[in-house]
């Protein structure tokens, strides 16, 4: 794996053992993903679960992005993202955290100076804890939406296997949905709620 552009571009980045449930965003789909999201890189403040390797929010800071901060529960997987951010010499602009997606996110928000996070990426393992197949998006999405996560005008983007099946909380909309092979990148944001018509 390698950065694909910015100040970083063609630094390499340092994987972990294949025996752990981390499986990184192919660069073809993190080429594609990031030219849609070029336009909301620039100063973004970026909230990465599921983080893996870091390698969505090492792209992210690579091509400008603010601030990142990436949350995953696995230890190894944690002192790979800090190897990754001294290599590249983008330490002093992350935050990571061990944490598990599946519990309350609320002290999320604290990182983000409670301004909430213009970009939260999603890309969660295809297995949960109990070998459960495909059964992790549902929960996650419901807790980053309880949380209340998103800045103003903030995204999500989901990575899923395309037989995944996942309901969406009632404050978030899907607007856009790319496909790439298995793989489904769906896009969310807040819904605009309707004003309730004035009592008389």
């Amino acid at each position: 794996m390698r950065i694909i552009a910015g100040t970083a571009r063609g630094r390499r980045i340092f994987s972990v053992s294949k025996n752990l449930p981390v499986k990184p965003i192919s660069d073809r789909i993190k080429q594609s993903l990031f030219d849609i999201l070029r336009p909301r890189i620039t100063g973004a403040m970026m909230l990465d679960l599921f983080a893996g390797t870091g390698n969505v929010s090492l792209e992210a800071l690579s091509r400008g992005a603010l601030r990142t901060v990436m949350l995953d529960r696995e230890p190894a997987c944690i002192k790979n993202i800090h190897r990754n951010l001294e290599h590249l010499g983008f330490t002093e602009r992350a935050k990571v955290i061990r944490g598990d997606v599946l519990k309350p996110l609320d002290f999320l928000l604290a990182y983000s100076d409670n301004e909430g996070y213009d970009i939260i990426f999603m890309g969660p393992p295809y297995r949960d804890i109990n070998n459960k197949m495909l059964a992790l998006s549902e929960p996650a999405l419901k807790n980053v939406a309880e949380a209340r996560l998103l800045a103003p005008n903030g995204i999500i983007v989901l990575q899923t296997h395309k037989t995944e099946d996942f309901a969406v909380p009632d404050t978030l909309e899907i607007y856009r949905v790319e496909k790439y092979g298995d793989t489904l990148v769906h896009f969310l944001r807040a819904k605009i709620q309707k004003d309730e018509p004035a009592h008389v």
